[in-house]
């Protein structure tokens, strides 16, 4: 039996097509074979790409000079070196391809991946991805940060190594102005009726002292999960070091248990948060790569999805203690 269901309170529709009876294995995915001997993110590598904007060292953030690299490194911020946009193009954003892009190298091991990070290195990230949004929306011009990670071939990474992306527009993408201006025709938040919809109920996935993480009522597609800070904040600056903790925590704990469900999917999750605009709530969404757009999401962009969230939060929880998941 399927079903057609709305976004919460987007103009946006998906089929849940539970008839179709897949399980988990339909999904899962096995680890892309890893290869450190050509990788230019590897510790030891850091001639072989653009000088670091940023390097996170024992508490300390550092750049790289002419004429010192730094070595034994956290993470490493670096300029893409094939940039969707660039600084070069200043003067007319919208003709020039006016931005920036950058590189956020998480981790000096090849090997290593977020489901092997520990509390305090998520912490580290999700500090370092703060950062790095508030400088680029500091530049003249920037109007929005998109700030994104692509795990594995299927979802677009071009290199194995664990590192995610963002990149600095002039603009505000259509997505994002079609939905603060929603936002801003209703009398509260609706983001903060999510979180209280979805606390505790049968999509419920995670929940700790400042974040939440459930399967969304309108899935797009497989095991689609959405993390959402309980407090209403707009962007990662505005929250707290305890609440940066609180992600970092809530999205490891949902990787690893994606892991195990789905083998080792290839995912993708998205920022979506606005700096001058108080009525936005951040909010981040995970999306494994389970299946591919088609002509008909193409043709629509109504997609659909063959596993109902509830049954994939079932799946997500199954053989977890309460107090594992909250």
């Amino acid at each position: 039996m399927s079903e057609i269901r709305k976004h919460y309170f987007l103009e946006d529709y998906c089929i849940i097509a539970a008839g179709r009876g897949k399980r988990p294995s339909d999904y899962s995915s096995f680890p892309e074979v890893q290869n450190a001997t050509s990788c230019v993110f590897c510790a030891g590598k850091e001639d072989m790409t653009p000088p670091a904007m940023a390097v996170y060292k024992h508490g300390k953030i550092l750049q790289d000079s002419k004429n010192e690299l730094i070595r034994d490194w956290q993470i490493r911020c670096i300029p893409n070196l094939y940039p969707a946009l660039s600084p070069e193009g200043a003067g007319i954003p919208y003709q020039s391809g006016y931005g920036f892009h950058e590189v956020i190298i998480e981790t000096p091991q090849h090997e290593k991946r977020l489901t092997n990070f520990t509390d305090d290195e998520m912490t580290l990230l999700m500090t370092a991805y703060r950062d790095r949004v508030l400088h680029y929306w500091k530049q003249p011009q920037i109007q929005y940060v998109s700030l994104f990670k692509n795990w594995g071939k299927q979802a677009g990474a071009s290199l194995e190594h664990t590192h995610s992306q963002l990149i600095a527009l002039p603009l505000i993408p259509p997505l994002i102005k079609r939905e603060s201006d929603l936002i801003h025709e209703k009398s509260k938040c609706p983001y903060c009726d999510i979180v209280h919809m979805e606390s505790s109920n049968e999509r419920s996935i995670y929940e700790n002292k400042h974040f939440i993480a459930f399967a969304p009522y309108c899935s797009k597609v497989p095991f689609e999960i959405w993390f959402l800070p309980k407090e209403h904040v707009s962007h990662l600056g505005a929250m707290s070091e305890d609440m940066l903790h609180s992600l970092g925590v809530a999205m490891s704990y949902v990787l690893s248990r994606l892991e195990t469900v789905l083998g080792s999917p290839s995912y993708n999750y998205m920022f979506f948060q606005l700096l001058n605009d108080d009525s936005y709530h951040l909010n981040i969404r995970l999306q494994p790569v389970t299946s591919k757009m088609a002509g008909f999401e193409k043709n629509t962009d109504i997609f659909i999805n063959t596993m109902p969230p509830e049954k994939a939060a079932e799946y997500m929880n199954e053989g977890m203690s309460e107090q594992e998941t909250h």
